[in-house]
């Protein structure tokens, strides 16, 4: 019987082997990174609209998105009467009345709800694109 033999060669090409693939992966874990921290800001704004009693605009104005590590955060920009209002401060009940807002403790539960639709939103754009 005749022996069989076999020669296999297997090219390396396109999206997986040319770094384009890893490439959109990356771009795709910091856009869900930007997209959820947006969502947390939009939740953090209405949520002072509806608390704050006497506002100023400029503790609103000062709520912001900024990359933070390989992520992005929401803060206050550092207001010095940002852990007061929000009820971590020294200065919050029982030495005063005022027991906070908590604006920020009680948006993150909301935006974690949300975080997995937004991801499955933008990989099914990053699909429709042909990046992923």
């Amino acid at each position: 019987m005749p022996e069989a033999m076999f020669d296999i060669r297997v090219a390396k090409r396109g999206p997986m082997f040319d770094g384009r693939t890893a490439a959109a992966m990356h771009r795709f874990q910091d856009e869900i990174s930007l997209r959820i921290a947006e969502q947390g800001e939009k939740l953090i704004r209405q949520r002072l609209k509806a608390v704050l009693q006497h506002p100023t605009g400029y503790y609103e104005s000062r709520i912001s998105v900024d990359r933070a590590g390989q992520g992005y955060r929401v803060s206050d920009g550092n207001v010095i009467y940002g852990p007061w209002l929000e009820g971590t401060s020294s200065r919050n009940s029982p030495v005063t009345r005022f027991p906070g807002y908590s604006t920020f403790r009680r948006t993150k539960p909301l935006v974690d709800q949300k975080a997995r639709q937004i991801a499955v939103q933008l990989l099914a754009r990053y699909k429709a694109m042909g990046l992923l």
